[in-house]
């Protein structure tokens, strides 16, 4: 009896000391764990099975990119152009599916060897041509996103519908995305832990020149390493493309990024030699816990940024500290001691990690929302420009005059990552949600899932294409390109040689206001459009491409800019010209864009009155969570604005 209590006890305490040396040997996995628990306490929509899969889901693009990456990180390289491969990969398989007819399983085909084209150039590049990694992959990254420009024209592409049920559920409960995130871990874990290959990686991460002196082909080892990389960056392309049911030429841009911070949370040195597929997946399943309670807390979109870079810093600190403690030397009959002393420092960062997401949460947060107000999401497309800031600022001032509780996100112009925000809005059951899409077709399923859950959506400014709303809140872009085209065409006396700055490539505001310019136009013969060059909506760039253009067109006489921020951009690399010699026209009547219509440099400014727009989007989906009547599409009337009439316009 002695001996099995003995044996029952020396059990539970083997279990115990196991779970201890898992954590460890894992800060990672520790961190995760704090994050989990600190969510949960502050979220009850955070520990449902529901959210937990969108979690999964959320996961799955950027683990899978992560693989890929961690072989190239622990063979001692980094990779920064798998996000543009991934977009190359789905839109070569788009384009070739639906365009020209080639057999689905053949487009898949030629995606994946997309993948490693583009990989075994990197490698290439690096080892015969002896470039660094950072300029090899740097210069992939431009020339894969410049090709999925140009093959898809700069519009999305509808994916082949037998690949979409990559973007769905099997069984009804279990994603498609999670379930390919968990197949290609296992065959990452395969090829790091079971092959030549993965051990050639260790190899070379560990001392590059000794690898080669003990006869290991280095140069060609390489090649396999980044044609991998490349085609873990394929797979996860069609991934994400499947989720939106389009290839975004703009997709997954700044993923790779995403990717190599997973890879060094979950334990990978970047000097190499270190690194597995568990700890890189843990470091995407932290990102995604992340992003995703951050939004369930109603946390600032401009708040979450800073705190998952803290969050980021603080988790790869935890496994810094933890490596230095077990590397140091440790004396005969001190192990206790020093592994004390190791734990103690492990969960003394742990409890930091803790204390700082929930404080930081609960501060930003402000102690939590009230259940007798009704919730509404307000997804929006980017608050890195002042028209959607303003949409903002309408939005939330009338949700307080109407007692809304109003989360409000920031896609920073990724499909992607808006299709994320749509889901975490979903499974929190919010009463209703207002959506800006980044593109029209990409937000479709995730409007899907928000009407299948009864909750009414109110699109503002862009629409919604395959998925019903409730109401269409929006001005008229086409309409307003029209008017811009005819308001700098009169002004030159319908003729001249003008420019046009384009907006973001991919984006439906950009394709309907380029419509509009090119509708407009059609009535004054006498206009000739001397280049076309997208600027994409940023005010720098902006300056940039104008200030290129001057040097091959310098007697051009007119600017059309798809916005506000792009035509003050123009304004600032014509100098004295603006206003006198060359009219610049922009469009959605900015603070600053109108303030240059005053001072004269901006001759005018097509204005939306955004913050109109959110005003009435917020009106529209509390009369639909009320049962209310709303009509379909509401439209918000554009107006010119020049000098003439500024004053007198309200915005």
């Amino acid at each position: 009896m002695a001996a099995d209590t003995h044996l029952s006890s020396t059990g539970a305490g083997g279990g115990a000391a196991a779970v201890r040396r898992l954590l460890l040997d894992n800060g990672a996995l520790t961190a995760l764990i704090v994050l989990v628990i600190a969510m949960s306490a502050l979220s009850g929509d955070f520990l449902t099975t529901d959210n937990l899969l969108n979690v999964g889901v959320q996961a799955a693009v950027t683990a899978i990119l992560a693989f890929g990456v961690t072989f190239v990180i622990v063979a001692a390289g980094i990779d920064l152009s798998v996000g543009s491969v991934a977009a190359l990969s789905a839109t070569v398989l788009a384009w070739s599916a639906t365009q020209h007819g080639v057999p689905v399983a053949l487009a898949v085909v030629l995606a994946v060897a997309t993948g490693i084209a583009a990989g075994l150039v990197n490698g290439f590049l690096i080892a015969y041509g002896k470039l660094p990694p950072f300029i090899a992959t740097l210069a992939m990254l431009s020339v894969a996103r410049g090709l999925s420009l140009v093959i898809s024209e700069g519009s999305p592409i509808a994916f082949p519908d037998s690949v979409s049920h990559l973007g769905d559920t099997l069984g009804g409960w279990l994603p498609a995305p999670v379930l390919v995130m968990i197949v290609m871990g296992l065959l990452a874990a395969f090829v790091l832990g079971r092959t030549y290959i993965g051990r050639s990686m260790y190899a070379i991460g560990g001392n590059e020149e000794a690898a080669r002196l003990s006869g290991l082909r280095v140069k060609k080892q390489k090649l396999a390493i980044y044609a991998l990389s490349g085609v873990f960056a394929a797979v996860a392309g069609v991934v994400l493309a499947a989720r939106l049911s389009s290839a975004q030429p703009q997709a997954a841009d700044g993923y790779e990024l995403d990717a190599i911070a997973a890879v060094v949370i979950g334990g990978a040195s970047l000097a190499g030699g270190t690194g597995k597929a568990s700890g890189t997946l843990i470091g995407a399943l932290i990102l995604a816990v992340l992003r995703n309670g951050l939004n369930l807390l109603s946390v600032s979109a401009f708040w979450q940024q800073v705190v998952i870079g803290v969050v980021i810093a603080l988790a790869v600190l935890l496994d810094t500290v933890r490596r230095k403690a077990g590397a140091t030397p440790v004396a005969a009959g001190t192990g206790s001691g020093g592994s004390k002393r190791r734990q103690t420092a492990t969960y003394g960062l742990a409890a930091v990690v803790t204390v700082a997401i929930v404080g930081a949460t609960s501060f930003l947060h402000g102690g939590g929302s009230s259940t007798a107000n009704p919730r509404i999401g307000l997804a929006l497309s980017t608050l890195n420009n002042p028209f959607f800031v303003q949409i903002q600022a309408g939005a939330k001032a009338e949700a307080k005059k109407l007692g809304v509780d109003l989360t409000v996100t920031d896609a920073q112009n990724d499909a992607s990552q808006q299709a994320n925000q749509l889901q975490n809005f979903t499974s929190s059951g919010l009463d209703s949600i207002i959506v800006n899409p980044v593109d029209s077709d990409a937000a479709g399923n995730s409007v899907k899932a928000a009407d299948k859950a009864k909750i009414p959506v109110i699109a503002v400014d862009r629409g919604v294409n395959k998925a019903t709303v409730d109401a269409l809140v929006a001005s008229d872009n086409v309409a307003g390109g029209e008017l811009a085209a005819k308001t700098v065409a009169e002004k030159l006396g319908g003729t001249g040689k003008i420019v046009i700055l384009q907006g973001q490539a991919g984006t439906s505001a950009a394709r309907e206001r380029a419509e509009g310019f090119a509708k407009g136009l059609k009535a004054y013969p006498g206009i000739r459009v001397l280049a076309q060059q997208p600027a994409d909506f940023d005010r720098t760039k902006g300056l940039d491409v104008m200030s290129n253009l001057l040097q091959a067109h310098p007697d051009v006489q007119g600017v059309i800019a798809a916005n506000d921020e792009m035509a003050l951009g123009a304004i600032k690399a014509l100098g004295a010209k603006a206003g006198t010699s060359v009219q610049v026209v922009g469009f959605d009547g900015t603070p600053d864009g109108l303030k240059a219509v005053e001072q004269g440099t901006l001759y005018a400014s097509v204005a939306q009155q955004p913050s109109q727009l959110g005003k009435i989007a917020v009106d529209n989906a509390v009369k639909a969570l009320q049962g209310k009547k709303v009509e379909e599409t509401v439209k918000v009337p554009v107006k010119v604005v020049t000098k003439a009439n500024v004053a007198g316009f309200s915005g």
